[in-house]
C-alpha cells in the first residue's frame, strides 16, 4: 500500500491503514535490530518519525489520541537515540574528511575515527541495547492496538481542515524556527527547524494527491534541507563531546584537527539552511494551506457520492 492519503476514501480509514503499516514496519527493523543493529535502527527511527508527523497531520481532529501517541513514540525514539548517534557520530569523521580532504590526508582524524568505532561497538553490543530493543517493541506493539481507537471527521469539510491544520501548523512551527536559528544560531533552534522540516517533508508525501501546487521540486528541496539541518546536528553533537570534562574523543593533540574542521564545517551549514528554509518557509503558513484545505474539501466531497453509491449497492 502507498504511504499517502487517498482522498476518495474516509480519512479515518486512511490513517489507521498508514499507522498500522508504519508502525509494522518499525516492528520488523526492530527485530531485525537484535543481529544488525546500524542499519535496522535507522530504519526503525525513520518509520517513527513518519508515525509522529502524521499524527501532527492529524492532531486537530483528535487532540487525545494525538496527545497519548505521540509522547508513546517519543519515548520509543529516545530509547532508541543513544545507538544510532554512535553511528552517525562514525558517518560525520568520514564527511569531514571527505569534505576537507587536503587537511585530513594525513590521517589526523583517525585517532578520534577508532575511539568512535570502539564506542559503537560497545553500545551494540552490550546486554543494555536487547534490552532496549525489547522495551522498544512492546511499545511498538502497544501502540498498534490503539490504532483502531482512532476516530477522525469523515466528511468533506471537517476532514479538510483537520488536514489543513496540521499541515499549517508544521510550516508555522518551521517559520518559527526559522527565525529564531536565524537570530540566536543556538543548536537547539537549528534542531527544531530540522524536526520540522522532516515533519514538512512527511506531510507532501502524505498529502501528494492533495497539495495545490508542484510537490516534486518542494519535496527534493526539502529534504535536501533535511539532510544539510542532518549534518548540522551531527557536528554540534560532536563538538559537545569534544569539549566534554571526560575528554571521550581522545587528548587534545588528537583532537585539534577535529575541532578545526568542525567549525568550518558548522559555518558553511549554517549559511546554506538558513538560505534554503528562507525559500521553503518563508511564505505565510495561513496563504500557504488555504488553497489546500480548499483542493482537500473539494476532491473530498467529489468521493463521497462514489462512497454513498457504492455503499447502496
Amino acid at each position: 500500500m502507498t504511504f499517502r492519503i487517498d482522498p476518495r476514501l474516509p480519512l479515518t480509514g486512511e490513517i489507521k491503514r498508514i499507522l498500522a503499516e508504519e508502525i509494522g514496519k518499525a516492528l520488523r527493523h526492530l527485530t531485525i535490530a537484535h543481529d544488525r543493529p546500524e542499519r535496522a535502527l535507522h530504519k526503525c527511527r525513520k518509520r517513527l518519525k513518519n508515525v509522529r508527523a502524521l499524527l501532527r497531520l492529524i492532531r486537530s481532529g483528535d487532540e487525545t489520541f494525538y496527545t497519548a501517541e505521540n509522547q508513546r513514540y517519543r519515548e520509543v525514539a529516545a530509547l532508541l537515540a543513544g545507538p544510532r548517534e554512535a553511528t552517525a557520530l562514525i558517518e560525520t569523521i568520514d564527511r569531514l574528511a571527505a569534505d576537507f580532504p587536503e587537511r585530513s590526508a594525513d590521517g589526523g582524524l583517525s585517532a578520534v575515527r577508532i575511539r568512535l568505532v570502539e564506542r559503537q561497538q560497545a553500545m551494540h553490543e552490550g546486554e543494555d541495547l536487547g534490552t532496549t530493543i525489547e522495551a522498544a517493541i512492546k511499545a511498538c506493539r502497544q501502540g498498534m492496538e490503539k490504532v483502531e481507537g482512532l476516530i477522525l471527521p469523515d466528511q468533506p469539510e471537517q476532514a479538510a481542515d483537520v488536514l489543513a491544520d496540521g499541515a499549517r501548523a508544521t510550516l508555522r512551527r518551521a517559520r518559527k524556527a526559522l527565525e529564531r536559528a536565524g537570530t540566536n544560531g543556538e543548536a537547539e533552534d537549528f534542531h527544531d527547524l530540522r524536526k520540522a522540516a522532516k515533519t514538512h517533508s512527511v506531510h507532501l508525501s502524505l498529502l501528494g494527491r492533495l497539495w495545490p501546487t508542484p510537490i516534486k521540486a518542494r519535496r527534493k528541496a526539502v529534504d535536501e534541507l533535511g539532510e544539510r539541518l542532518g549534518e548540522l546536528h551531527d557536528v554540534f553533537v560532536m563538538r559537545a563531546l569534544l569539549d566534554a570534562e571526560d575528554g571521550p574523543l581522545g587528548p587534545a593533540e588528537d583532537t585539534r584537527l577535529l575541532g578545526k574542521l568542525l567549525k568550518h564545517s558548522e559555518k558553511h551549514l549554517k549559511k546554506i539552511s538558513l538560505a534554503a528554509a528562507a525559500e521553503l518557509f518563508g511564505d505565510s503558513p495561513k496563504r500557504s494551506t488555504r488553497k489546500l484545505a480548499r483542493k482537500a474539501r473539494d476532491d473530498l466531497a467529489a468521493a463521497l457520492p462514489q462512497e454513498e453509491a457504492t455503499t447502496a449497492t
